[in-house]
């Protein structure tokens, strides 16, 4: 139940800044549950009930139709649409929506919940309004994934040995190989980093970012709750240059935070 008010808080506020950013007069949006569908759970700017807590099943209605393709539909008059179902003009009409905008959340390639934005006059929406749907998508998109991390690592360990062990392994590799004076033996300890790096077998959802070793050292660190002060202890460098690494590596990675950072690491096949 927390999980669920929590994904919810950070729903409206994608679809505030959404509504702040475009100026359309309703956004909406919903996230997906076990079945192949989602529900209308956040609406800002409606004046009827009719679409609160409709359920969009995959496929029907351009919603369903963004959530079966996985990317962004729109429509520029609703009701005479005929590339979409029309299961669901009643609520749409009552709501008095014509033109609009449906865009997926995609969380490591599964789709987890479609944003919409809607004028009530059959009107074309411009690339702007698209640009920031999308945008809004990517913010909600970030903010699930690092969620999903956060719940993995503080998921009770399984059986046997975890994957968190694995993880802590690796970061305690790649901060021995850079002091190993024997060339062979240090590219041994980094071609072990490298296997380590895809054992998980997940899907990556970004490109590779061409991060350097010692921005996936400071990482690796990082990802096990490492300080700036503990990596450069680590790693026989000044807190400094750690903070230098990690910047770049979180530029590159698109990330704001040092959690993103690691998660958006670990998504792209960089860390473990």
């Amino acid at each position: 139940m927390r999980e669920h008010v929590e994904s919810s808080v950070e729903l409206r506020g994608a679809l505030l800044r959404l509504r702040r950013a475009t100026g359309l007069p309703v956004v909406f949006g919903g996230l997906t549950h076990e079945t192949r569908g989602l529900r209308i759970g956040e609406l800002n700017g409606a004046v009827t009930p009719a679409l609160r807590g409709l359920a969009i099943s995959a496929g029907s209605g351009l919603g369903g139709k963004c959530l079966a393709l996985g990317r962004p539909c729109a429509v520029t008059d609703y009701p005479s649409a005929r590339h979409i179902t029309h299961e669901y003009d009643g609520p749409v009409s009552a709501e008095g929506l014509r033109s609009v905008i449906a865009v997926p959340v995609v969380v490591r390639r599964k789709v987890r919940g479609v944003l919409y934005g809607a004028l009530r006059d059959a009107l074309p929406v411009g690339e702007r309004v698209f640009d920031a749907a999308v945008a809004a998508a990517r913010d909600l998109e970030q903010a699930l994934a690092v969620r999903d991390e956060v719940r993995e690592v503080l998921a009770p360990p399984p059986p046997g040995p975890s994957w968190e062990e694995v993880r802590q392994a690796y970061g305690e590799l790649r901060e021995l190989a850079p002091k190993v004076t024997d060339p062979e033996l240090r590219e041994r300890l980094l071609a072990v980093c490298g296997r380590l790096e895809t054992a998980s077998g997940a899907p990556s959802d970004l490109p590779g970012p061409a991060l350097t070793p010692r921005e996936t050292d400071v990482l690796a660190a990082v990802a096990s709750g490492a300080t700036n002060a503990t990596a450069a202890a680590r790693l026989g460098l000044r807190p400094e240059t750690v903070k230098g690494y990690l910047r770049s590596a979180m530029r590159k990675l698109g990330a704001h935070t040092r959690l993103e950072a690691v998660v958006a690491a670990r998504r792209a096949g960089a860390l473990p």
